[in-house]
């Protein structure tokens, strides 16, 4: 069988997900095909080579449906022939993508695929556009839904999380990230998006909160205690969970993830492709799990998903160099963290989706090229990524160095 090889990969900043953020005038469309332009631009690639388009998208309706990753290649000049289609796995879209990917390289079905994900938060606004999960009754009923912000803090309790446990992680995801940015960790990734006379809008993260102390950590108010209490989601979670008494609304605007606009591509190919263009490729995909889990608590899978990964590659949680999990909130990673004995040290180490913020179906690609250029920065050999996603599911995916 083929090998899955990682040759590239790129993203936007990361712009404020509302309507002052720099890159709300910029649609959709134009976000994933900047950084698709990009990817090729910086290698001189000839499209022609490319089999495939592949992007996560979390919201895809609105300015974000029909097909964005076909539009995208189109509208960021690939070849006609190059076609493209969009998958939603919630949050862990962009790390599907690459996947997928992975999987058609690997069976001998395709040489090259462009992999990511884009979300435009600021104008496409979350479950805006429905689905059986938020309005169906009978769905909403046999699920137990409830949003993820109560079922962070549902995590938090029953975990036994403190209030100064969550801050404390969210301060040094705050940390970690300030120190990345200063040493510039991220600019070999970035592309920076222009609007439609070529003006440059942004070109670096505009999320991050370096002057973020313990003092304003604490002083915020928990973000989901209204709608867990006055919605009646705390009472449904509390049917799936009678043993507890009550849902501590523990997670506050400084430990969740942040809501920002952006998007992601990863180069993935054979050994073939890289001999005929001439690239060397970084590392290449080992393996890859999903894992669904209680779709209430919905949170806690990446644990899962990374066992399931870890027996596939036939490794252990101590052949891993670096771990990115994507900050959702700060309860996933503490579990996360509790449940692999993963080591703080080795896991988000240049801050996360609580610093950076969190581009729903962007993400998982973004993380891919995050913990590839630390690998490469450290000298270290092997990464995992894995995410969370809504209505109880994970993905995880182990790459290595070549």
């Amino acid at each position: 069988m083929e090998a899955a090889f990682i040759y590239d990969h790129v993203r936007t900043p990361r712009g404020r997900g509302r309507g002052d953020g720099s890159l709300h005038e910029i649609t959709p469309v134009q976000l994933a095909a900047q950084v698709l332009a990009g990817l090729r631009d910086r290698h001189a690639l000839d499209t022609a080579l490319v089999d495939d388009v592949i992007l996560g998208c979390t919201n895809a309706y609105s300015e974000q449906g029909a097909d964005i990753a076909r539009l995208a290649a189109l509208v960021a000049g690939y070849g006609q022939h190059v076609p493209g289609i969009q998958l939603d796995r919630f949050c862990a879209s962009g790390l599907e993508a690459v996947n997928l990917a992975a999987a058609q390289v690997v069976a001998g079905q395709a040489d090259a695929i462009v992999a990511g994900g884009v979300e435009s938060m600021s104008r496409v606004a979350s479950l805006s556009g429905g689905g059986a999960w938020v309005s169906d009754p009978q769905v909403i009923w046999q699920s137990y839904f409830t949003p993820t912000g109560v079922s962070a803090d549902l995590l938090a309790t029953l975990d036994g999380y403190t209030r100064e446990q969550l801050d404390a992680y969210g301060l040094e995801s705050q940390r970690r990230c300030a120190a990345a940015v200063a040493e510039g960790r991220f600019a070999r990734a970035l592309v920076p998006v222009r609007d439609v006379i070529g003006e440059v809008v942004l070109d670096h993260d505009e999320f991050p909160r370096p002057g973020t102390t313990a003092e304003s950590l604490a002083a915020l108010r928990p973000a989901f205690d209204t709608v867990g209490e006055q919605g009646g989601f705390d009472a449904v979670a509390l049917q799936r969970y009678p043993h507890l008494e009550a849902i501590r609304h523990l997670h506050t605007a400084g430990t969740s993830s942040g809501v920002v606009d952006g998007a992601s591509a990863v180069l993935v190919g054979s050994a073939e492709f890289g001999r005929r263009t001439g690239l060397r490729p970084r590392a290449r995909v080992r393996a890859y799990a999903a894992v669904g889990s209680e779709p209430t608590v919905m949170l806690d899978g990446p644990a899962a998903a990374t066992e399931k990964a870890l027996r596939r590659a036939r490794m252990t949680i101590g052949d891993i160099d670096l771990f990115e999990v994507n900050e959702a909130f700060a309860a996933v990673v503490l579990r996360f963290m509790r449940a692999t004995g993963a080591p703080h040290d080795r896991v988000n180490v240049n801050g996360g989706a609580i610093a950076l913020g969190h581009p729903l179906g962007a993400t998982g690609a973004m993380l891919v090229g995050t913990v590839l250029d630390e690998l490469e920065r450290r000298g270290l050999r092997t990464g995992l990524v894995t995410l969370c996603a809504a209505a109880g599911q994970a993905t995880a995916t182990i790459i290595e160095r070549v």
